[in-house]
């Protein structure tokens, strides 16, 4: 039997003349898929989605990063200066082809902290957090949070 590409989860196939015997011809077996999920990819719908992790100063300063497609290769997404972890990114028709249409490749990121720094890499970031004493990033979460 020929499972069709694009095919869901739960998702019947039917096979004409392989059921029960009937009366006068055999019935339809009606076969339910089951989809093994992927340990990198998940779908919604014919869309394709993967989290790809970033380095800080990739978020930060931008990049052309690599993200793995379903056909195998990859694909290149610009990440603009500034991006914040979780921001999604799409890339038109590289998704789940149902006949002509195809779903598109959803690419979010995900800032990696490094857990161990070179010593030159920390007094990078000590320069660096002195430059931003100035700004207060949880300033206006704090207040909104606060209880009247």
């Amino acid at each position: 039997m020929r499972i069709p590409a694009g095919i869901s989860d739960g998702g019947k196939v039917r096979v004409k003349g392989r059921g029960e015997p009937g009366e006068a011809s055999p019935g339809d077996l009606y076969v339910i898929v089951n989809v093994v999920p992927h340990p990198v990819f998940s779908r919604k719908s014919e869309n394709i989605h993967v989290t790809v992790p970033v380095t800080f100063t990739e978020a930060a300063l931008g990049a052309d990063i690599p993200a793995p497609s379903l056909e195998g290769d990859e694909v290149k997404v610009r990440i603009a200066p500034g991006t914040p972890n979780g921001k999604t990114f799409r890339v038109k028709d590289r998704g789940v082809k149902k006949g002509v249409n195809a779903g598109d490749l959803m690419v979010s990121i995900e800032v990696q902290v490094p857990r161990h720094l070179s010593h030159g890499a920390a007094e990078s970031l000590v320069k660096y957090a002195k430059t931003e004493n100035s700004i207060d990033v949880r300033k206006s979460f704090l207040v909104a949070a606060k209880i009247k």
